[in-house]
């Protein structure tokens, strides 16, 4: 069974205040854990198990996945109360994973990216680890030889003189033999790791994806743009919420089960978690709304 490492310890700094409440992976889009589209996206490419590590708010995990299972897969939650990394973490979840190639996931991307032909890329390759790359993004710092299907440098910390024209997703397969690389216990990222092997000569390989979308929603604005783009205008007011008859909403605004608008409001392009509030008479524009908290007044570009 083709099993997946969730990465789910984030600190989320850059989201706050919203990660105040809830660790990223958790964070609500479209009225579920975000980690949620990861799940998806993973069983729809054959993961029939899942391991997620936590570290901030651990709890929250348990109260999104009470039956600790997703869909019909198990989630084997590993905690962590000193943070890892990257690299950290996976040796931490090696007991878990077995000897079997597995897949790892960054908790904070949204994407819809062909993950097959990653999977086609790595098996038999020899590969220890093989990255999905784009060939565009906001950061193409990876180094890559289509021909030989190989990383060849990232940021040109080998000193290869090629800055890298690849973005790296955050997705990627590990191979066992990659984990006996790490130690565990130690607080490291993958990274330096890779570059360490690439210098050996070993195989650190990718595949390029170029279908599908990606992003990463670790700040506000990619956050909150990743709603507007979403083309779900019509899954946007949940069924369950509730909103006053004369609440004035302008442009998208995504609004949760159990949430209420008062009457009079007026919202634009705003989020509300599920159980949120806007009093009545209150105007929004490009806030978020978190669970159980209380709106009030006139505010923008602000997090409740």
């Amino acid at each position: 069974m083709l099993k997946a490492f969730v990465l789910g310890a984030g600190l989320g700094t850059r989201l706050r205040p919203l990660t105040d409440q809830l660790p990223k992976p958790l964070v609500p889009y479209f009225h579920r854990p975000l980690m949620v589209s990861a799940f998806d996206h993973l069983l729809g490419a054959g993961v029939g198990e899942f391991v997620v590590n936590t570290h901030h708010l651990p709890g929250a995990y348990g109260e999104a996945f009470p039956e600790g299972e997703y869909a019909g897969a198990g989630i084997t939650f590993r905690h962590e109360p000193v943070l890892l990394e990257t690299g950290g973490g996976i040796a931490n979840v090696g007991d878990l994973m077995g000897d079997e190639d597995f897949v790892v996931y960054n908790g904070d991307i949204l994407t819809d990216l062909p993950l097959e032909p990653l999977l086609r890329a790595h098996e038999g390759s020899g590969n220890l680890v093989t990255l999905a790359l784009r060939s565009s993004g906001p950061s193409l710092c990876v180094a890559f030889d289509a021909e030989r299907g190989l990383v060849t440098d990232i940021l040109n910390r080998l000193r290869t003189g090629d800055a890298g024209s690849f973005q790296f997703t955050g997705v990627y397969v590990v191979s066992a033999e990659f984990v006996r690389e790490l130690t565990p216990g130690k607080v490291e990222s993958v990274v330096p790791v890779w570059l360490r092997l690439i210098k050996e000569g070993r195989r650190i390989g990718g595949g390029v994806l170029g279908e599908g979308g990606w992003g990463d929603l670790g700040d506000r604005a990619t956050y909150l743009q990743a709603h507007w783009d979403s083309g779900r205008a019509a899954e946007a007011v949940h069924a369950e919420a509730e909103v006053a008859a004369d609440a004035v909403l302008v442009g998208m605004n995504v609004i949760g089960p159990q949430a209420v608008v008062g009457e009079g409001a007026r919202l634009e392009k705003c989020v509300l978690w599920p159980g949120a509030r806007v009093e009545a008479g209150a105007v929004l524009k490009n806030c978020v709304v978190r669970r159980g908290m209380v709106a009030r007044g006139t505010l923008e570009n602000v997090d409740v």
